[in-house]
């Protein structure tokens, strides 16, 4: 009988307690045993991938990795981790794009620092949240002396505050939404958190460089303010935000009825690695007493260098700025911050769970970072990884990174400034540079050709290169983010370019720029 009557009530059976071996997979203290070793297996294969990889990818087609993985049935579980390991490596780490080394000059992803990745582990197998005291303690101010850190880095005075984030997407997010919601209740008396959009919401205007990230457009449409409240403004000769055609885009929306309330400046544009005047443009934002964001995701490594510091000149007087630590302080993602100048400004985002975070705390002396987030409740303790990496290696030796890159960026400008067979369209703050291989077609091949030359690499295996289209016209990237690549690494990927040209012309008969060959 599955149930007994005692005094006439139904009675569950007692349960014996199961053995210890059905609980073994669950962290906790008598699965030390098993946990030293499936961390082992792991290290093995992490060393593995370092060895192993002589070029940045397999060049595996989708399709036959596509079949691969489609193969495998989820309802079987594998017999041990030797097992798993095996397939994982067959399935991802074979195949994994190696950021390390000299031949991945792609996207904005940086090799990591040895103390980041130590970290990683206690982050994972502790498994704190960061949203409040009790479920992180000495989390909760370390990641508060972090941010202040940063804040005074960027000039901000004690009163800044922020947290940290998963991404410089969401970090925008949180700027565009701290800039409407303010503008409401400065100026119009409304509050959106309470009563959504006021009706003149659709004449907002945000003023973003024409080479601003894609996340402003984005944003602005979570936000139900819609893409058209973003206004383009051209750029110089170096694709920076002209501050003389923001002064004439703010004045000209407002002429249309339209209600300007931010701009958001770029600190390192994505394609070009450039930094907007930021003091032009903070005093426009003054004068017109506008919001002012500043997206320094790919610029900030610049805080840690005393020699190039110089380029972020104005980045104090933002009302908020987008930090990514794992894009210029070479941690592991995710590993982000949204940055505050006046720390009352996270109040307009606050909202009380009495679960979590009941109105009448004291927060002072049980504070709770949720009070901050706006997407994220549960949240990884992310900014260990920088406590680890500052604490290890110091922001001198970081400094010295970001140097090298800035260095062997100059070096590369100059080398295809001075070889005719590229174009170079501008030099880089950073170290992003946009060209192109020109030799041997007309101009109107320009793009065919380049275009073949990055897929050919890229199916090689041996150089991985960005691309991006400049008035429509396809260009190759460099995106130089690693410390270990010299100006002889990137010669030699300028031979590889030179080489899949010549292959293409011969193979494609691509018209030359003399007839046909």
């Amino acid at each position: 009988m599955n149930k007994t009557l005692w005094n006439n009530t139904e009675v569950s059976p007692v349960i014996e307690a199961p053995g210890e071996d059905l609980y073994k997979d669950i962290f906790h203290e008598l699965s030390g045993e098993e946990y030293k070793e499936a961390i082992r297996l792991a290290g093995e294969r992490v060393s593995g991938f370092l060895k192993n990889n002589k070029k940045p990818f397999s060049g595996i087609k989708p399709a036959d990795i596509r079949e691969m993985v489609e193969d495998i049935d989820l309802a079987t579980p594998l017999q041990d981790y030797k097992r798993l390991f095996d397939e994982v490596d067959a399935l991802y780490v074979q195949h994994a794009t190696a950021y390390h080394l000299p031949g991945y000059i792609a996207h904005l992803n940086c090799p990591v620092v040895i103390p980041a990745l130590a970290a990683e582990v206690l982050i994972s197998a502790i498994n704190s949240s960061q949203d409040t005291y009790d479920q992180s303690a000495g989390g909760t101010f370390m990641e508060r002396k972090l941010i202040a850190w940063t804040g005074e880095q960027i000039g901000f005075s004690p009163d800044c505050d922020g947290i940290f984030t998963a991404g410089g997407s969401q970090s925008n997010l949180m700027g565009l939404l701290l800039a409407r919601d303010y503008f409401a209740l400065e100026y119009l008396r409304w509050n959106i958190k309470l009563d959504g959009n006021p009706p003149d919401a659709g004449k907002f205007r945000v003023f973003v460089s024409e080479k601003a990230h894609f996340s402003n457009q984005k944003n602005a449409s979570i936000m139900g303010l819609g893409e058209q409240v973003i206004v383009p403004v051209a750029t110089d000769s170096r694709y920076r935000m002209d501050p003389d055609e923001l002064e004439k885009a703010i004045l000209r929306e407002k002429e249309r009825g339209n209600i300007p309330i931010a701009i958001t400046a770029t600190a390192g544009t994505t394609d070009f690695g450039n930094i907007d005047p930021l003091q032009g443009i903070a005093r426009i934002a003054r004068e017109h007493h506008l919001w002012l964001h500043v997206d320094a995701a790919y610029g900030c490594g610049l805080l840690l260098t005393d020699k190039y510091r110089h380029l972020l000149r104005g980045i104090e007087q933002a009302d908020s700025v987008t930090i990514d630590y794992h894009k210029s302080f070479f941690q592991p993602i995710s590993s982000s911050a949204f940055i505050v100048r006046n720390k009352l400004h996270l109040n307009i985002i606050k909202h009380h769970a009495d679960y979590l975070n009941p109105k009448e705390q004291n927060y002072d002396e049980l504070p709770a970072q949720i009070n901050k987030s706006i997407v994220q409740s549960t949240r990884r303790f992310d900014a260990l990884k920088l406590w680890f990496t500052l604490r290890y290696l110091g922001r001198e030796k970081l400094g010295q990174y970001t140097n090298a890159i800035i260095e062997t960026a100059k070096q590369t400008a100059k080398e295809l400034d001075r070889d005719p067979d590229f174009e170079l369209l501008c030099h880089s703050d950073m170290g992003a540079l946009v060209f192109r291989y020109v030799k041997g077609v007309p101009p109107s091949e320009f793009c065919t050709l380049n275009q073949r030359i990055k897929k050919s690499l890229f199916f090689s295996g041996e150089v991985l290169l960005a691309s991006t289209k400049v008035e429509g016209e396809f260009y190759l990237k460099f995106t130089i983010f690693n410390p270990l690549t010299t100006i002889h690494d990137i010669q030699d990927i300028l031979t590889k370019i030179k080489q899949q040209g010549n292959e293409h012309l011969q193979l494609n008969r691509i018209p030359s720029a003399g007839g046909t060959n």
